[in-house]
């Protein structure tokens, strides 16, 4: 008996959707089996994942309150992360396809439809609009304690180098520090993001990015090696906000809307002076099946 499952990507970031309720004894070796890129599931050509999204979709309450779907991530190196934007994206995607399966009005149910998704960094509510989906990132913070750095760091990571590279670090739900370069295609992520995924400023490891000004147009070309895929993707909505929300703290950007674009797709972010930052793109739906247990 195999575990039923749904893919989806955002901005080329991809997910297996799984329900909880799966027999899987063990999600860490579920999703180092089926996520290597070698190895892995294979749908349509593309071999593997980005990470297992273990879901449970709950009704709405009677005060109106939108649905509640639990969302748990479990990277290819088997380990969890607290937080992922796109991954979260991809959730309310699944959601409005989980209550159309059971008989429910597709229109009133997809268009300007919202769920609060709940992940270990906290509540974030997701709105499905007009082609796309927004997703609330909580705001980022720069706080030594919440990146986190080191115990004795007292002051926040801004400007500072890092294994060679000025970086400054926040956190957008997971830890992230991010380099601006004038090409990121000439950047070799694989070697330079690693010593400073480890180094011992980091207690808990970070997301590395590289990051440039678009020519011709307004934001941000923008490149992620993610902690826990320990390589680069075609996408990352915690690592799109933490460009966006560093170029705001370092004056490369004045309005709160930035536009990043990592080799997926462009995402739109928002960082307000106030409150709670938001991610907003496309989700594709990717195919379905039935996968072996490990």
């Amino acid at each position: 008996m195999g575990v039923s499952y749904e893919k989806y990507h955002g901005t080329g970031n991809d997910f297996i959707a799984v329900e909880a309720g799966a027999s899987v004894e063990d999600w860490g070796a579920f999703a180092v089996e089926h996520c290597d890129r070698e190895t892995g599931i294979e749908v349509n050509g593309r071999v593997g994942a980005d990470g297992v999204l273990v879901l449970s979709l709950e009704d709405e309450d009677e005060g109106g309150e939108p649905p509640r779907v639990r969302m748990r991530l479990y990277q290819p190196d088997g380990g969890t992360a607290a937080m992922c934007g796109n991954g979260a994206r991809c959730v309310a995607r699944w959601a409005a396809r989980r209550e159309r399966s059971e008989g429910l009005d597709e229109r009133e149910r997809t268009d300007d439809r919202e769920f609060v998704i709940e992940t270990p960094a906290g509540d974030r509510r997701a709105r499905i609009g007009d082609g796309t989906i927004e997703i609330e990132m909580g705001e980022p913070s720069f706080a030594p304690g919440e990146v986190p750095l080191a115990p004795e760091r007292e002051e926040p990571l801004i400007r500072e180098e890092i294994e060679g590279w000025e970086v400054t670090a926040v956190n957008t739900g997971v830890p992230h520090v991010v380099t601006f370069v004038e090409d990121v295609s000439t950047v070799d992520l694989e070697a330079m993001a690693p010593p400073i995924r480890h180094a011992d400023v980091f207690p808990e490891g970070a997301n590395v990015n590289a990051a440039a000004p678009r020519r011709g147009g307004g934001g941000f070309d923008g490149r992620t090696f993610e902690r826990g895929v320990e390589g680069e993707t075609r996408s990352c909505g915690t690592g799109a906000v933490a460009i966006a929300a560093i170029a705001r703290r370092l004056g490369l950007a004045e309005d709160s809307r930035v536009r990043v674009s990592p080799p997926g797709g462009d995402l739109l972010v928002t960082v307000p002076d106030e409150g709670p930052a938001t991610l907003s793109g496309p989700v594709e739906f990717e195919g379905a099946g039935e996968l072996p247990l490990p």
